[in-house]
């Protein structure tokens, strides 16, 4: 039986999965211009009339001269559209905002790169402001050539450019015991993407000689709360890098300018920030981090310290509470998409329920599939004016699959707060109005 949870209603009619898919809606409205159609799939088009002034008068903006070029040297957004920010919550900071977590506003992204403004940060002592000219890396421990590298010497070694995405593994926690936020940006914001630039530690491994008993790294931030974390050699040897560009500039200070460790698909707080010293040894370190924190806790009440990969999810982006379908009008067409990524591996499918669960159809992913990065995908209905809850669960190449909300209880329990990747649900009322919602099964 499926129950489903939000606020005070308990209770959600289930409606028939509509069977329309892309190819469908493109031959149904094949008699629209190109133009009209893109407006189409999301939007009935606004009905205009003759005499709008926006038509028949010179706007504002084209009766003056508009900015002078280099009135801004790094440029600004739009001011119309200044909601389109990180944003903190006091359930997510220690009170005074050193220590805590910005949510990306995932509602507002195209595509697969997140904009560096808007990456979400996760802070332990504040951001600090490093001199590059200052900055030192130490390399040491079990290893051949002992060395510590300036930021120029850094960027000798032979440099390559991923895409990947970063998450906290506290990522979807603020819901867990229910849908205590109504909106995408504090249930699955602690995650971005972006285009990372940096050197393969495999590779300065190389140059600098790796001894045979070395088994483990601990990575430490410079910062006041030098964080460090333990990091397997495999991975490290792997496809860990150094890096110190995000999407075709130099990290920002909150991504840890000017260097921070990039461990892509595992737990976001892995990737240190403000790199200085990297350590091996054959044995872990067990530091603060991966002891007292970032732990799971087991029904039998034993925790497991190292799980490092995030594991597969997904999440609906529209719509959502903050794109919510109030505009549509029965019969109009309408796009639901949404994100999906996996830690472990590659996309391969992502299904969509519009009845809680009931019924399942496959939705098409779109754009560049790629490994250890969010994938797009979408799914084109007529929207029939009923109220619906709409899911999405995802499957990846390894295998593994987005557990529902009771499934994942049963395997984990309920107390601890991280790795939760359970199928989220979104109520969409008669009036197109969204909701957060749980559904149990």
């Amino acid at each position: 039986m499926t129950k489903i949870s939000k606020n005070s209603d308990k209770s959600l009619e289930s409606n028939s999965v509509e069977q329309s898919s892309r190819r469908d809606f493109f031959k149904k409205t094949a008699i629209y211009s190109a133009s009209a159609l893109t407006a189409a799939t999301v939007l009935a088009p606004i009905k205009l009339k003759a005499d709008d002034e926006n038509i028949t008068h010179h706007v504002e903006w084209g009766t003056k001269l508009g900015d002078k070029v280099d009135k801004y040297p790094y440029g600004v957004p739009s001011p119309y559209e200044h909601n389109n920010v990180r944003r903190v919550h006091d359930l997510l900071s220690s009170g005074d905002r050193y220590a805590t977590v910005s949510m990306s506003p995932l509602h507002q992204q195209e595509g697969i790169i997140t904009p560096n403004g808007l990456f979400f940060t996760r802070n332990h002592g504040g951001t600090a402001h490093i001199d590059p000219n200052k900055f030192r890396l130490m390399i040491h421990g079990l290893v051949k050539k002992p060395i510590v590298l300036t930021l120029e010497q850094l960027k000798r070694y032979p440099s390559e450019s991923r895409i990947h995405f970063i998450e906290c593994p506290a990522n979807g926690s603020t819901g867990w015991r229910g849908p205590q936020f109504n909106n995408l940006q504090f249930v699955k914001g602690m995650m971005s993407s972006a285009e990372w630039t940096g050197v393969k530690l495999s590779v300065l491994l190389e140059d600098l000689g790796l001894k045979p008993e070395a088994q483990w790294a601990l990575v430490e931030g410079s910062d006041n709360s030098e964080m460090g974390r333990t990091i397997p050699i495999e991975k490290i040897l792997d496809d860990a890098m150094l890096v110190w560009g995000q999407n075709g500039e130099p990290l920002r200070p909150e991504q840890g300018y000017p260097v921070r460790l990039l461990v892509p698909g595992w737990e976001g707080n892995l990737n240190v920030k403000w790199v200085k010293r990297i350590e091996f040894s054959d044995k872990p370190w067990h530091a603060k981090e991966e002891t007292s924190k970032y732990t799971m806790l087991q029904p039998s009440g034993k925790a497991i310290n190292f799980f490092w990969p995030m594991e597969v999810n997904s999440i609906i982006t529209s719509p959502c509470p903050e794109v919510p379908w109030t505009d549509l009008k029965k019969g109009d067409m309408v796009e639901i998409s949404g994100i999906a990524w996996s830690g472990r591996g590659t996309i391969k499918t992502v299904d969509i329920s519009l009845d809680g669960g009931k019924n399942w159809v496959e939705a098409e992913l779109k754009g560049l599939v790629l490994p250890k990065s969010w994938t797009r995908f979408f799914y084109i209905i007529k929207w029939d004016g009923k109220k619906k809850v709409l899911l999405s669960r995802a499957i990846d190449d390894t295998g593994h699959i987005q557990p529902s909300i009771d499934k994942l209880i049963g395997n984990v329990g309920v107390e601890g707060i991280y790795h939760r990747n359970p199928i989220v649900g979104w109520e969409v009322t008669s009036k197109g109005v969204v909701n957060n919602v749980h559904v149990r099964s």
